[in-house]
């Protein structure tokens, strides 16, 4: 601390020394510099000296903190309040099974529950730094909508009739999804290597994917029924090792690799399974074909920067897919059960919303001003659209009309486009990261009503693994903004209240600095902590940051880095960003890890 002291006492003379000297390098001092003025008592022989002036503070009020009296817990009360929620989640399943015996919604619904806390686990586990690249496998993952629409393909080369056009649209357009999202989350954890990591050796799971493959042909040609099941069953395996890989930095790319196996084997599955003719087989191998190589020129060709907009891009792909699949489904089926009824609307509703609501993100993040964009008494327009399909449900359920389904569809699709961009379109611009997480978790809600509508195990897995990492992600990013998980999800679904009194806030004074004093700083520091935010990654800074790390490690001086779980535009932005700058992960902290 001595040498400290000493340093900023000698550089605070040198400056001061400085002022008396002009831009000739004469001697000159300048009586209304505001330093020198109140600082130097004679200038040639006259007393020059002037008392410096009390600036009076403005008054304070004093601000009232409310005390919240402590109450004792008591250890009884506590516990008998978890065995009753205990108990009343145990009686409402089964409740469930009492009033719905089919046994193939039990069996789904069975899946769906275990997904959901598989879910849970996984992404419990993915630690923040990796949470851009985790959104960014997961929405690849869930273009496995394009399994939805495979199982609704029909015609020859070309789809015959509109609802296997829609059909062939979800299969396309999933696949665009696939390509791009896994590239880009390669390109992510690429960022995240150092110099002395070891190989991954990526090429060697070849083998376990060619065995896949091999197996579910073989399977095919012998015609083995049940391996269709087994082959769902190994897909949505992967896919939850692609998720849970991200654990840690050495597992991630395994994540990855796994990721794409387990889509790879769903989709290999399904067309196994349906056993095409050669017109379909070339129509669906094409449409997943050239979705995959558009998908692979977006993922290879966008910006580090454009991740963000890219990911809610590539959600919005999803939202589409789900919805096209579900009225397609409704209309190639005769005769709908209650349960597909309610899961087709489900999957166009929750489409719509993540479809529009994505659009608005992806305007949104790339610096388009959407406000000029809002839809008319935009207040007041949420629940009264909710109430509306809440009612359009009720008639497709007991109704028995066809035409009549398929418009209330339609109508469902709709209104959930406005419902989604007059949601997102309030949700300012600050809780975007917020906002990204919850349209990844509507795709996954919206995979699983799939899953639900086609009887399909696969679908239910991945989509209820989706949903659930987008609310936990949403969750953990709400409790570090002091949010409300709610109030982010469902927007502004009232008119908003006329505000109170504003309460008293305590006045406080800013600090102000100079380039030179900043340098100071830095250079007579022996610990630094740069906590980087949204201007880093609009102005690109990272690199100009880690030409300063260096440079300052080279002379000594430690420099590390805190990351805020919503600083940027998307969780774990920041992370990536220094991670192309060349610095390495591990002096990369959460807020948590450093304080």
């Amino acid at each position: 601390m001595s040498g400290q002291s000493s340093a900023l006492y000698s550089n605070n003379i040198t400056k001061y020394l400085q002022l008396m000297v002009n831009k000739e390098k004469v001697f000159s001092c300048d009586l209304n510099d505001d330093v020198l003025k109140y600082s130097v008592i004679t200038n040639e022989g006259n007393h020059v000296w002037q008392k410096m002036p009390v600036v009076p503070k403005p008054e304070k009020k004093p601000v009232v903190k409310s005390k919240k009296e402590e109450v004792a817990v008591d250890p009884y009360k506590e516990r008998l309040s978890s065995c009753i929620n205990i108990a009343i989640g145990l009686a409402a399943i089964l409740g469930f099974g009492t009033l719905s015996p089919d046994p193939s919604f039990l069996n789904i619904t069975t899946i769906f529950g275990l997904s959901v806390v598989v879910g849970y686990l996984s992404v419990w586990g993915v630690t923040p730094a990796l949470h851009t690249p985790l959104m960014s496998i997961t929405n690849a993952i869930s273009g496995i909508t394009s399994v939805g629409g495979l199982l609704l393909l029909g015609g020859g080369y070309l789809p015959g009739n509109f609802a296997q056009l829609l059909a062939a649209i979800a299969v396309l357009i999933s696949s665009v999804n696939i390509a791009g999202g896994f590239i880009v989350t390669k390109r992510m954890l690429d960022m995240f290597r150092r110099p002395t990591d070891p190989p991954d050796f990526n090429y060697l799971f070849g083998i376990p994917a060619i065995t896949s493959s091999l197996g579910l042909l073989a399977s095919y040609f012998m015609g083995a029924i049940g391996v269709v099941q087994m082959g769902y069953l190994a897909s949505s395996l992967c896919c939850i090792g692609g998720i849970a890989g991200l654990a840690s930095q050495k597992t991630a790319r395994m994540g990855n690799a796994l990721g794409i196996i387990g889509i790879g084997s769903g989709i290999l599955t399904a067309l196994t399974a349906l056993k095409f003719g050669g017109p379909l087989l070339i129509q669906s191998l094409g449409l997943l074909g050239i979705g995959g190589l558009a998908g692979t020129v977006l993922g290879k060709k966008v910006a580090v920067t454009q991740l963000p907009q890219t990911v809610a891009a590539f959600h919005a792909l999803v939202g589409l897919a789900a919805v096209t699949t579900s009225i397609g489904s409704f209309m190639l089926d005769a005769n709908p059960t209650n349960l597909h009824k309610i899961a087709a609307y489900l999957g166009t509703f929750i489409g719509g919303v993540t479809f529009t609501g994505s659009i608005v993100a992806y305007l949104k993040l790339a610096g388009f001003k959407t406000a000029n964009w809002n839809l008319p008494m935009r207040q007041y327009l949420n629940l009264p659209l909710a109430v509306i399909n809440l009612l359009s449900l009720i008639i497709v359920v007991i109704s028995s009309s066809p035409a009549l389904g398929v418009f209330l569809l339609t109508n469902a699709a709709f209104t959930s486009f406005l419902l989604g961009w007059n949601i997102t379109n309030s949700i300012g611009a600050a809780d975007m990261p917020v906002a990204i997480t919850v349209l990844n978790s509507y795709s996954g809600w919206a995979l699983c009503a799939e899953g639900f509508m086609l009887s399909n195990s696969m679908l239910t897995i991945v989509g209820s693994l989706i949903g659930s990492s987008g609310a936990i992600l949403s969750y953990i990013m709400c409790r570090a903004m002091n949010r409300s998980l709610q109030n982010v999800i469902f927007g502004t679904w009232v008119a908003p209240k006329a505000e109170g009194d504003k309460k008293d806030k305590e006045i406080k004074e800013h600090q102000e600095t100079t380039i030179e004093s900043f340098v100071d700083n830095i250079v007579n520091s022996k610990n630094i902590i740069v906590v980087p935010g949204y201007g880093m990654a609009v102005g690109q800074a990272q690199g100009p940051i880690a030409d300063i790390s260096k440079l300052l490690n080279e002379k000594g001086i430690r420099m590390r880095f805190a990351i805020h779980p919503v600083a940027g535009r998307m969780p774990g932005q920041l992370n990536v960003l220094l991670a192309e700058a060349g610095i390495p992960y591990d002096v990369v902290f959460e807020m948590e890890e450093i304080n």
